[in-house]
C-alpha cells in the first residue's frame, strides 16, 4: 500500500490508521503562527462508524488504501439487510441497511450502486449521483411567485421532504442529487 505524507490527505481518501480503515471526511490545512503547519483531519471508521480528529503534520507518514469497487443491483431488503447482486458473477451479498444512512430512501428495486471493497469485506456503499422520484403532495403555485430563488416544500414517493421550483406540481417526475438530498431538474 503506498504511503502519503500527512498533508496530501484529501477527504474521501480511505486511510490505514491505529489498525482500522478510517475515510477521511473532513481536512482543515492549518498554519499556525507558531509552530509547523499540520492537517486536522476529521475520520470516519469504516467498520464501526466512530469518529477520530487527528492531527497529522506533512513528516508524517500514512498508509493510503485502495478501495475496489464493484457495482451491484439492489435485489430486496429483509431483517434490516439489504441483498444486493454481482452482475458477473451473479454472487449475492448482504449489507446492514444503514450503511447507507439518510440516503436509504432512494434505494429503488434493481439500482446498480457502487460497492466498495477491502480484500472480501464489503465497507461502503454508493448511490448513483441522481435519482428519478415522484412527487407526491406540494403546494399549489402562488401567482405571482416568480422569484428566481424561491422554493416550496414538497414530498416525494419515498417521503422523503426537498424543496422544489414553484412550477413543479403533484404527479411530476424529478431528478433528486442524492449527495446533496436537493432537487436537481425536471425528469
Amino acid at each position: 500500500m503506498p504511503k502519503i505524507n500527512g498533508n496530501e490527505i484529501r477527504p474521501g481518501n480511505v486511510l490505514e490508521h491505529n489498525g482500522g480503515l478510517w475515510s477521511a471526511v473532513k481536512v482543515e490545512h492549518v498554519k499556525p503562527g507558531k509552530g509547523g503547519a499540520f492537517a486536522q483531519v476529521e475520520m470516519r471508521n469504516l467498520r464501526n462508524g466512530s469518529k477520530l480528529n487527528e492531527r497529522f503534520r506533512s513528516a508524517d507518514k500514512v498508509e493510503r488504501v485502495r478501495l475496489e469497487q464493484k457495482d451491484q443491483q439492489f435485489l430486496y431488503e429483509s431483517d434490516g439487510m439489504l441483498i444486493f447482486m454481482d452482475a458477473e458473477s451473479y454472487e449475492q451479498i448482504e449489507l446492514p441497511a444503514d450503511i447507507l444512512g439518510e440516503r436509504r430512501p432512494f434505494l429503488q428495486d434493481g439500482m446498480t450502486i457502487t460497492v466498495e471493497f477491502y480484500e472480501s469485506e464489503a465497507l461502503n456503499a454508493t448511490l448513483p449521483q441522481k435519482v428519478v422520484c415522484k412527487v407526491v403532495e406540494t403546494e399549489p403555485v402562488v401567482k405571482g411567485q416568480t422569484a428566481a430563488n424561491s422554493f416550496k416544500p414538497a414530498v416525494l414517493d419515498n417521503g422523503v421532504k426537498v424543496m422544489v421550483p414553484p412550477f413543479v406540481g403533484p404527479d411530476e417526475d424529478i431528478v433528486v442529487n442524492t449527495e446533496t438530498m436537493d432537487y436537481a431538474e425536471r425528469a
